[in-house]
């Protein structure tokens, strides 16, 4: 007799899996723990095989009948149902593997680990935020150009000109290994040259370099009356000139007392290469004097919210705002700027030790990149000629008078 829905319903455990035929070779296997399962058994090449249909109630008797139904016409045309459903399986795991986000991740990971953090963190959010919800399942051979752009459009939609260039230069970069790989033909970015609207353009960071104007910044810089960590940062930033980010994730471990040098891993950096700086007198003084207060964390510059990370980026440039000196007029970036200024333009020192001092790259004359540590004792030098010239200026502007000189 075939079953009943309510059969079906109340159909109780025993001890051991006991099945309720409905008929056909179609059955319900009742587990002991009240599991229900549809299950078909059928005969093929001589050996008896079942075949799964689901499971109740998310599968009803009516589904299950149809499941079975299906599975016993392909049986009576010769094909074993169970090796359809196999390669019905396999064909969605590959379908899967080359689904655009499946690519994208595999990418990622092949890619990501060189970049540096901030980079990594924002491609991850444009993958997550504006690519995948769009054309994560989509197979990444059959994504077309409109489609891309259909994408994209969605960015601008929102006012974020830039992003849509940043989401294009990634799916950009993910079709074309796709192509290396093997799961696409072509790049379809290639095809949207000029379709999105143009960039804003670029605001490079306001720095000061004229001479007298930064001693009087660096003496409204000394009257900053905000927490001690946040002024040491402040104070900092002319002196070493580094990036803004690597300064406020300064760690103690990083310094080297005995050396007088800053030595940054490769992993902090932009250029993912080891920077050492050498520490002025200046400097050091005023990391001896924060040292108790924050020396028994990691951070040289911890957080207020919490000394398990570090100071925000919106500390040194609030601190500058608080002095008088808006985003227009100077930045924490900006420090970078007016040094690389003065220190060519003014007191006259190598440009190679200048923009290996910024960390930029720079090569030998045989197109070599210089390591670390070379021309260390020259760039140390440089450091404390610069730091002393910054004291002069800001002296010369509490007298107001100022003068510039070398400081060699």
């Amino acid at each position: 007799m075939p079953l009943t829905a309510t059969e079906v319903k109340e159909a109780k455990p025993q001890e051991k899996p006991r099945k309720l035929a409905d008929g056909g070779g179609l059955y319900l296997l009742v587990q002991p723990n009240g599991a229900k399962y549809w299950r078909y058994k059928y005969r093929y090449g001589g050996k008896e095989k079942t075949l799964a249909l689901g499971v109740y109630p998310e599968v009803s008797l009516k589904s299950a009948r149809q499941k079975h139904l299906a599975a016993r016409d392909k049986l009576a045309q010769g094909t074993d149902p169970g090796e359809v459903r196999k390669v019905e399986k396999l064909t969605r795991h590959l379908a899967a593997a080359e689904s655009f986000e499946a690519v994208a991740r595999e990418w990622f990971n092949q890619t990501m680990p060189e970049k540096s953090e901030s980079y990594r963190m924002r491609t991850g959010r444009i993958l997550d935020k504006d690519l995948y919800p769009v054309l994560g399942n989509r197979p990444v051979a059959a994504i077309t150009a409109p489609e891309l752009l259909a994408t994209l459009r969605r960015i601008e939609g929102r006012g974020a000109y830039d992003m849509a260039h940043r989401a294009k230069q990634t799916a950009g970069q993910i079709f074309r290994y796709a192509v290396a790989t093997g799961r696409a033909e072509r790049d379809p970015s290639g095809d949207l040259k000029g379709a999105l609207k143009p960039k804003r353009q670029k605001k490079h960071h306001a720095a000061l370099t004229n001479p007298a104007e930064v001693g009087r910044l660096l003496v409204a810089m000394d009257g900053f009356e905000g927490t001690p960590t946040v002024k040491t940062a402040l104070l900092l930033s002319p002196l070493l000139f580094q990036r803004p980010g690597e300064i406020r994730a300064m760690e103690w471990a990083e310094i080297n007392w005995e050396a007088e040098q800053w030595e940054i891993p490769a992993e902090k950096m932009k250029m993912r290469q080891p920077h050492i700086v050498p520490l002025c007198s200046q400097a050091l003084d005023l990391l001896r004097e924060l040292h108790p207060l924050t020396g028994r964390g990691r951070f040289v510059f911890p957080s207020p919210r919490g000394a398990s990370r570090c100071l925000s980026e919106n500390g040194v440039r609030t601190a500058l705002r608080t002095i008088g000196y808006d985003n227009d007029t100077m930045t924490p970036h900006g420090f970078r700027a007016t040094a690389r200024t003065i220190l060519d333009e003014v007191l006259g020192y190598r440009v190679d030790w200048i923009e290996h001092q910024l960390a930029h790259a720079v090569k030998d004359a045989n197109g070599r990149a210089y390591n670390r540590t070379a021309h260390l004792e020259g760039r140390a030098k440089m450091m404390q000629g610069w730091a002393d010239y910054l004291d002069n200026l800001k002296a010369q502007a509490m007298a107001g008078n100022v003068i510039t000189a070398t400081f060699r």
